[in-house]
């Protein structure tokens, strides 16, 4: 049996979008899949070992992405995602995989399209139109400047105008190759493609009217391959451990707050810094990395501490441990709206953080039992899961067509 060529592209803007489609991508039987992988260069030490053919494919900068979210401005223009869509059809001509699977790579609306390869877009649920939201002000200038509640309020009202405004430039390069218009609605922008797969449960983020062409896979978990610190071993169960990482999408700066403000308590404190912050003096009660296997480190605390952001957020929650979220980005409080309604967690803003506030915090999620509980529960739907199957299954559907 000829084997089926499909190609995973990483928009390597964040490494959340470059480790939940490596990780998918891992999950395929290379007896029946050719599989193949796409990514900005700079990834390449979180690729070893993944036996992946892997291909450079140009994306815009960390930095200047997460400097367009924090804001609030559309995070590319029409003339990039015209560039994208050209090195797109390159890759996909030169390649001719049997499907694409994008993260983020908003350009695959209209590169897979001319090539005419099934385009499958793996997203969060809450960003899906079929998924009631419940929208807070992000970290942005906004919200800087006035009352929260305030903010919140105008925030509301001008958010379908922001929508519209982030929606146009992939609009516009529609335009240029005769294609429609997909709308002012950003969820729209987000999720077009052929089939869209949702990395989340539904009991988190329940949906309305969903198409067919819309699939929950489950949590999508990926920790990097990373050697474990010295310090590993020797670290203690006799105290709750606390991990905390705030990821690579713009908290990393307020890490060094972060143990300050846990360090007066009776807990072992394991970070990581994802390669972005300088944590200066460490306290006592913590140890600090570059990086951390993710999943093994939040199944040995009681506690984590993240961005906010879904990927460590389903990491702890995997584990039965809840979430302490720092959120910044409309993302990240999209996702901690579903984790706060789970019950399993709490949410404070990355522009207000108080280092009394946030110890008290944790150690409310620490020493009651109700969000250990509720993030248990959480585990066990979690359970029902398998979005490396429920990828297979999708693939069949397609390449059966």
């Amino acid at each position: 049996m000829e084997r089926k060529k499909i190609l995973f592209v990483a928009e390597a803007v964040t490494l959340a979008h470059v480790g939940r489609p490596l990780a998918l991508a891992q999950t395929l039987d290379r007896q029946r899949y050719d599989v193949h992988f796409a990514c900005a260069p700079g990834y390449e030490r979180f690729l070893q070992g993944s036996q992946l053919s892997n291909w450079p494919l140009t994306s815009i900068a960390s930095a200047r992405f997460l400097a367009a979210l924090a804001a609030g401005k559309p995070v590319y223009d029409a003339p990039t995602l015209s560039q994208y869509v050209l090195d797109d059809m390159r890759l996909l001509q030169q390649l001719r995989p049997d499907v694409v699977i994008g993260d983020f790579r908003l350009s695959l609306s209209v590169s897979a399209r001319l090539v005419q390869v099934p385009y499958v877009s793996v997203i969060n649920a809450y960003w899906s139109p079929y998924v009631t939201q419940r929208y807070q002000v992000p970290a942005i200038a906004l919200a800087r400047i006035l009352p929260i509640a305030l903010a919140d309020s105008l925030f509301n009202l001008v958010r379908p105008l922001a929508f519209a405004l982030h929606s146009r430039p992939l609009n516009q390069v529609r335009r240029a190759y005769r294609m429609p218009s997909l709308g002012r609605d950003l969820r729209r922008i987000y999720t077009d493609a052929d089939y869209v797969l949702y990395a989340d449960i539904p009991e988190m983020f329940p949906p309305s009217d969903l198409p067919a062409s819309h699939t929950y896979l489950g949590p999508v978990l990926w920790s990097p391959p990373v050697a474990l610190p010295a310090w590993w071993d020797g670290v203690s169960g006799l105290r709750d451990i606390v991990y905390v990482t705030l990821g690579s999408s713009g908290q990393g700066a307020l890490l060094p707050r972060v143990l300050q403000a846990l360090a007066p308590l009776p807990v072992t404190v394991i970070a990581a810094t994802a390669g972005n912050a300088d944590v200066g003096v460490v306290p006592d009660n913590a140890l600090v990395a570059d990086y951390l296997p993710g999943e093994l480190a939040a199944a040995r605390a009681r506690l984590v501490i993240c961005n906010g952001g879904s990927p460590t957020s389903q990491q702890a929650l995997a584990a039965g441990v809840p979430v302490l979220g720092i959120a910044g980005n409309l993302d990240q409080y999209l996702n901690m709206d579903g984790v706060l309604r789970a019950g399993a967690g709490a949410l404070l803003r990355s522009d207000r953080l108080a280092q009394d506030s946030l110890r008290a915090t944790a150690l409310q999620l620490l020493s009651h039992p109700e969000p250990r509980a509720a993030a248990s529960r959480v585990a066990q739907q979690f359970q029902r899961y398998d979005a490396g199957a429920r990828l297979a299954g999708c693939l069949a559907r397609i390449l059966q067509q």
